[in-house]
């Protein structure tokens, strides 16, 4: 058996064009060390580049999502120009950095999930949780801010109002109020949970990847530059995407009343 200290903290599994990775410190609740932010940023930079995965599933190995920030371990290494935790080849999965990972990311949370587990939440795309789960932006009970990204996309996923009141109370929620807010999009079993993500994310994989990237893509320029800058990419998108093989294999499967098979050309 290799120690604990010594095993990856992320696991990470091909299943077919779904990227499944896994945070894998479960008797620390899944806190984050450094070694666990670094190995979580490499695992998005091969969902990124490697052009056979279509979609991610982002889960956690036991009973909880994860406890958060380990901070003993974090702390220390954060600099004059705050936290690095992207070495080459990965990607930040936080997303705050100017980056963006080109694929649809799932996550599927349960237990607790708190601080940095919101905020990899809110930098997927579909989010499922395991009825139970306690979710808490907790970081200024520790005299900090969210840095991982709440402090812009949880005003806009749910609104200003109950944005503010669970980041400046530290409150936890549950998983009704979670999806009352659009934090999370399905609350299912415990049991069923992890079934569920990955049904949806090979939903996802199965449909024509340069479309699913291309409508990721727009819906996120809007997002980011409003829906003018959006909408002026639209007409050739669409002429840039009939264009392809795919596009092809849509058409005569529509024709014929098959299902396509996508390559990704």
């Amino acid at each position: 058996m290799t120690p604990s200290d010594e095993r990856p903290r992320v696991s990470v599994e091909r299943d077919g064009h779904v990227l499944l990775i896994g945070l894998d410190r479960p008797e620390k609740r899944n806190a984050a060390d450094l070694r666990m932010l670094r190995e979580l940023s490499l695992a998005y930079g091969l969902l990124d580049r490697d052009p056979e995965l279509r979609a991610g599933l982002l889960h956690a190995h036991g009973d909880h999502f994860t406890a958060g920030l380990d901070l003993a371990d974090v702390a220390p290494a954060v600099g004059e120009h705050g936290l690095d935790i992207v070495p080459e080849g990965g990607l930040h999965p936080w997303q705050v950095d100017g980056t963006s990972v080109s694929k649809p990311v799932v996550a599927v949370v349960q237990g607790t999930c708190l601080t940095l587990g919101v905020e990899l939440a809110l930098a997927s795309d579909v989010v499922v949780a395991a009825e139970g789960t306690r979710f808490g932006q907790l970081e200024v009970g520790r005299a900090i801010l969210p840095f991982g990204g709440a402090t812009t996309r949880l005003p806009r996923r749910v609104g200003w109002g109950d944005a503010m009141r669970w980041m400046l109370t530290g409150d936890l929620f549950d998983a009704e109020e979670a999806r009352r807010i659009g934090l999370v999009q399905e609350v299912v079993p415990e049991a069923a949970a992890l079934d569920r993500g990955r049904e949806l994310a090979h939903r996802i994989a199965a449909q024509a990847p340069l479309a699913v990237q291309a409508t990721l893509a727009n819906a996120r320029l809007a997002v980011r530059e409003g829906a003018a800058a959006a909408e002026s990419r639209l007409q050739p998108e669409l002429v840039r995407l009939l264009a392809t093989d795919d596009a092809r294999r849509g058409y005569e499967a529509f024709a014929s009343r098959t299902t396509a098979e996508f390559t990704g050309r």
